[in-house]
Order: structure tokens, then C-alpha cells, then sequence
């Protein structure tokens, strides 16, 4: 699993066509599944990622690394996908993973890809 502060954001109000009313939404369904199998890596839900047109979504963040955020995945069946994709990010030193390299859902479902921050400077005294 990656290492060294990898954050996986998991939008939980992501709402999928059908979803029941009066159940938990997409979003919250594939965070619970990711939850449970991503031993080592963090696990964040987020109300809301902004991509309300591709649920579900999430982001996979890293000091030092690009950050990326797919969309179009599947709450049932994305979260061997994801954490396949993690591995992947995990193998590179700034979370660039070759784009056949890729899952094929994180080839299609790639919306974002955010420069690394740059270092903060320290403060001088």
C-alpha cells in the first residue's frame, strides 16, 4: 500500500441514478469497502469533491507527488481497482504511473491531475 502520508479522499455524497432515497449514497458505500480493505493507507470522506456529474469520485494525494482525481467508478466494484491503482502510485517517486500502466477506470476516469505543492519556506527569525 503507498506510504509515507498518502491520502485517499472519498467523496461521500456522491449520488448515483437509483440510488435509494432513504439508504446510504454511492459515494458513502464505496468509502465504507475502501475502508475496510486498505490496511496502512488513510481513508478520508469528504461531503463533497465538486465532480457531482461523475460519481463517484475520489483523490489520492501525497507530499511530493502529483494528485489525482478520478471519477465514474463503481461503489460495488471499484475498491479493488482503487487500491490497485494505489500500488501503482506507490511505485513511482512523484505519483506519475505510466498512462498503460494505469487501471483502465483510472484511464477513463481521470478528471484532475494537481502539481505536487511546491516546499513552504521555513521562517527566519
Amino acid at each position: 500500500m503507498p506510504e509515507g502520508g498518502t491520502t485517499l479522499y472519498v467523496c461521500t455524497t456522491c449520488r448515483r441514478e437509483g440510488d435509494d432515497p432513504e439508504g446510504p449514497r454511492a459515494g458513502a458505500r464505496l468509502h465504507a469497502a475502501l475502508a475496510r480493505r486498505a490496511e496502512g493507507l488513510r481513508v478520508e470522506p469528504v461531503e463533497c469533491l465538486s465532480v457531482c456529474k461523475r460519481p463517484c469520485t475520489v483523490a489520492v494525494a501525497s507530499p511530493g507527488r502529483w494528485t489525482y482525481i478520478y471519477g465514474d467508478l463503481d461503489a460495488e466494484a471499484a475498491a479493488d481497482t482503487i487500491l490497485d491503482g494505489l500500488k501503482r502510485y506507490a511505485g513511482t517517486p512523484d505519483g506519475i504511473v505510466p498512462w498503460r500502466e494505469r487501471p483502465k477506470e483510472f484511464r477513463s476516469g481521470v478528471i484532475a491531475r494537481i502539481p505536487p505543492f511546491p516546499p513552504v519556506p521555513e521562517a527566519t527569525e
